[in-house]
């Protein structure tokens, strides 16, 4: 599991990105009540074993993927870009034996290393008095798209209509993760704009090459 706040240094910037888009996400109400994604469910539960995804994990990308193209359409991001950065980061949630329930909610939760500045990551001594992250000493990257706190407090957002802000659930995370990519990267459909924000999310080249050869297999149909 890579950590969203791995500040290392890579080679030049990739050519090629950024990733092709994959299968189009249906026209959805994304002002629904109850859990919106829950509309996608079809489209999922068909692309699922094709691209060896969880469905719910597909429901939450393609979500955020479709609201962010209704909210900012300038941005272009892609659920495969979302998918990418998923797989990276916890395995869609999956991580350790973590799974996803009906409302998007992880358990057991997903936290990453104490961010101490050791193998490659920065050192940020508590931003949230462990409150999020459940550790008092040092932050931790958490949940499915592994969020920081300071940059939760920021990005954060209710996906599912439950009136909470959850790293820890799917729906929240990727639709928060959409948020951030789309503030950072301004427009994913041009490869200085999809490095931008890539290289916001975590500051490796190489962290961008993983993320687009992921994303492009999904696009592509094909579970790596």
């Amino acid at each position: 599991m890579a950590s969203s706040c791995s500040w290392q240094t890579g080679n030049p910037i990739p050519e090629g990105v950024p990733p092709p888009a994959g299968a189009p996400v249906p026209e959805i109400d994304t002002n629904a009540t109850g859990r919106p994604a829950d509309a996608l469910s079809e489209w999922a539960a068909d692309l699922s074993p094709v691209v060896g995804i969880p469905a719910k994990a597909l429901e939450a990308y393609a979500y955020a993927a479709r609201v962010a193209q209704v909210v900012n359409p300038k941005c272009n991001l892609a659920w495969t870009t979302l998918a990418g950065i998923g797989m990276i980061e916890s395995h869609h949630g999956t991580y350790h034996g973590s799974a996803i329930a009906a409302n998007g909610d992880i358990t057991p939760l997903i936290r990453g290393v104490q961010l101490d500045g050791t193998r490659g990551n920065m050192e940020i001594l508590d931003t949230d008095n462990g409150e999020l992250d459940g550790d008092a000493q040092l932050d931790r990257a958490m949940g499915p798209m592994q969020f920081i706190p300071e940059t939760w407090r920021l990005y954060g957002v209710d996906a599912n209509n439950d009136g909470e802000i959850s790293p820890d659930n799917f729906d929240d995370a990727a639709l928060s993760a959409a948020g951030y990519l789309c503030w950072r990267g301004k427009d994913l459909s041009t490869p200085k704009g999809w490095m931008q924000a890539l290289r916001a999310y975590n500051l490796s080249n190489q962290y961008a090459r993983n993320v687009r050869d992921w994303a492009t297999a999904y696009a592509e149909g094909r579970p790596r």
